[in-house]
């Protein structure tokens, strides 16, 4: 669309109908899905019987609300520590990947890049069983011939961890670099020059730069973590995720308190975002 020129009266109005079309597809689920967290309903669907907010605080026996449901606050906490120890790895690995392939010249950089690339474009649901059959075939291996048993190569919560470091670190990685691409050399080169060794280089200026990108980066970690499913669902061991425990409760039925999950996480993740996108804007 050319903005100099004139529009039509029909135009405009099919542009303006698309664009209202397209956001109520985006936001319509999620409006009902919040509103229904607070029908007083035994079931997690329409329609509605007025406004109540037993599915938070209810202690039960009829109804037991999310702050009272013991087994999904278990697997929120879980999703965080798996979400808290995922950002954490993936910023380290990510950052140093990052510094490799925009600062290092070293033989087959391509194909390295390539293969960093990979997950990407391979399903996480064949992701996790690649990385489940694995990590069995690995432990059998040890546990025959060295009789080790590593409850890290078993279904578990650190399996789960090192399956979704296993492509996230990938976005961070290609976020970082997108903002080392722009950093200017001289400023290194400036520092050296004034006596400062590498490390303070990195810490002091480098690393200061990039500041805005691995904080953006450790954010969307954290959020691609909390919520995955498909390579999870294959790496889960006796401590579900929160992702998993409300399919567990959506396949075998489940009532409304999956609404008010929803409605926290919706929330949570929004604060989060903005809370992000405040802070890379002062860094900026």
């Amino acid at each position: 669309m050319i903005r100099s020129l004139p529009n039509s009266r029909a135009y405009s109005w099919s542009f303006n109908g698309f664009i209202l079309l397209y956001f109520a597809f985006l936001f319509a689920p999620l409006l009902v899905t919040c509103v229904l967290a607070f029908n007083n309903s035994d079931f997690p669907s329409l329609p509605w019987y007025g406004f109540s907010l037993d599915w938070f605080t209810s202690a039960g026996p009829d109804r037991i609300g999310i702050f009272h449901d013991a087994g999904n606050l278990r697997a929120i906490w879980t999703s965080f520590q798996t979400a808290f120890f995922v950002s954490i790895l993936c910023v380290v690995v990510g950052t140093c990947a990052a510094f490799l392939f925009e600062q290092e010249e070293f033989p087959f950089k391509g194909a390295l890049y390539f293969l960093m690339l990979a997950p990407l474009v391979i399903p996480g649901v064949i992701l996790g069983i690649s990385i489940l059959l694995g990590a069995n075939s690995a432990g059998m291996f040890l546990e025959d011939n060295l009789g080790l048993d590593l409850e890290i190569l078993r279904p578990s919560f650190w399996l789960v961890v090192l399956g979704q470091f296993s492509f996230i670190t990938t976005f961070v990685t290609l976020v970082v670099s997108a903002r080392l691409r722009k950093f200017d050399r001289s400023l290194e080169e400036a520092a050296l020059n004034l006596g400062a060794n590498r490390f303070e280089v990195i810490w002091h200026i480098t690393l200061k730069f990039l500041r805005p990108a691995i904080i953006g980066s450790a954010a969307v970690a954290f959020l691609m973590s909390f919520e995955n499913f498909n390579t999870t669902l294959f790496l889960v061991g006796s401590e579900p995720t929160l992702p998993i425990n409300l399919y567990l409760q959506v396949r075998d039925g489940s009532t409304p308190v999956i609404n008010a999950v929803s409605l926290l996480l919706i929330v949570g993740t929004s604060l989060l975002a903005l809370v992000n996108l405040y802070f890379t804007k002062e860094k900026e």
